[in-house]
């Protein structure tokens, strides 16, 4: 069975007694044996009341036979265990430690669900493996999801990806840009001629670049070279001398530029208000703190976008119910799996999506009275 796929179905395991249980499919096939051995067998005439004739004994032996047959095909799973693979991003992002303690409340709070946390290039991948069928929880951009519903080709995506259904907005990625201090870079304009790391290709990171620089009055071809990276490669890249800077985007305090930070003087280029303007929604203006990274001692202005947790139609309502409630109500350990958990709010979880809600996700907001 591949990885990700939706699994349903009962292992055999014992019950809390100790005592095994037996598959439906097991029973089944035991039950059809008996039916053929009894069609094929004289039925003995001492297992019957004295005066019934051959035949009518053939017929009670072939109703009591097809009786068991009907129950047994109509047993319910009772144990039925359900799969959530999470879709995240790189190890060294945001997604990643946030799926991880997603994955493990899952699997901790969720009667028989068994989970799995995957590593993928984000945004994009994500919502593709949903579509797919390969994924029942995924983190992406929202303009990333946004592009998805649309078809949007240049994006990334061949088709309309009508899978899809919100799980909940979480919390928004800040675009950071940081330079080596040695690269000269201050600006946006200064990228010009200049080595940038853009993101792995047609990830959420990478379509953010593309907008920033094509509202500064960029593209690609006025760089001096584009690195296509995740973002431990680009810093690796940065601390050997072998690239001037990075565009990354994810929630503050990115692993990866902590790192960088701590290990080389850097300056965090600022993206102006009027550029964040020109690129419109879902894009908003924000401020990377002070002393987000080490050696920042100033507020940065740069731009935002909203994250989302996303599902497919394909997940039942009641999982997808549990869920998001789970999310929203295990805000504490999103906290202290990364510090963009505390940005996850439950006020705004149901709003701005451009893919409609996952009918589970709105009973739960209905519950707490977000939506009427």
């Amino acid at each position: 069975m591949r990885s990700g796929a939706p699994r349903s179905g009962c292992a055999t395991s014992p019950h809390p007694s100790g005592s095994p249980k037996v598959e439906p499919e097991r029973l089944f096939t035991a039950v059809l044996f008996c039916l053929l051995d009894g069609l094929t067998r004289p039925p003995h005439p001492a297992n019957f009341p004295a005066g019934l004739g051959s035949t009518e004994i053939m017929k009670r032996t072939i109703f009591g036979v097809a009786a068991a047959l009907a129950l047994a095909a109509s047993a319910p799973c009772a144990h039925a265990q359900s799969f959530i693979n999470v879709l995240t991003g790189g190890t060294s992002g945001v997604y990643y430690p946030l799926g991880v303690a997603i994955g493990k409340i899952y699997g901790d709070k969720i009667p028989n669900v068994k989970t799995q946390v995957q590593a993928t290039k984000a945004s994009v991948e994500n919502l593709i493996l949903l579509q797919q069928g390969r994924g029942e929880l995924a983190f992406t951009l929202g303009d990333s999801l946004k592009a998805a519903w649309d078809g949007d080709e240049e994006a990334g995506f061949k088709t309309k990806l009508d899978k899809l259904r919100t799980i909940g907005a979480i919390y928004p990625n800040y675009i950071q840009i940081v330079a080596t201090t040695e690269s000269g870079i201050k600006t946006l304009a200064d990228l010009k001629a200049k080595s940038l790391s853009v993101g792995a290709p047609k990830s959420g990171t990478e379509l953010n670049s593309r907008a920033i620089l094509s509202a500064a009055g960029m593209s690609y071809k006025d760089l001096g070279k584009v690195e296509y990276l995740p973002f431990a490669e680009s810093v690796d890249l940065m601390k050997n001398r072998q690239l001037g800077a990075t565009l990354q985007s994810a929630g503050l305090g990115v692993a990866s530029l902590k790192d960088l930070s701590t290990s080389s003087p850097i300056t965090v280029v600022s993206v102006p208000k009027e550029t964040v303007d020109k690129i419109g929604p879902p894009f908003i203006a924000a401020t990377i703190p002070a002393n987000t990274y080490t050696g920042q001692d100033k507020d940065v202005p740069t731009a935002a976008v909203v994250n989302y947790l996303v599902t497919s139609s394909a997940v039942s309502d009641d999982l997808a119910y549990q869920m998001t409630k789970l999310v929203y109500e295990s805000l504490p350990e999103l906290q202290n799996a990364h510090a963009a958990g505390k940005e996850i709010k439950l006020e705004t979880a149901a709003t701005g999506s451009p893919v409609p809600l996952h009918p589970g996700a709105i009973r739960y907001y209905k519950e707490k009275g977000l939506i009427k």
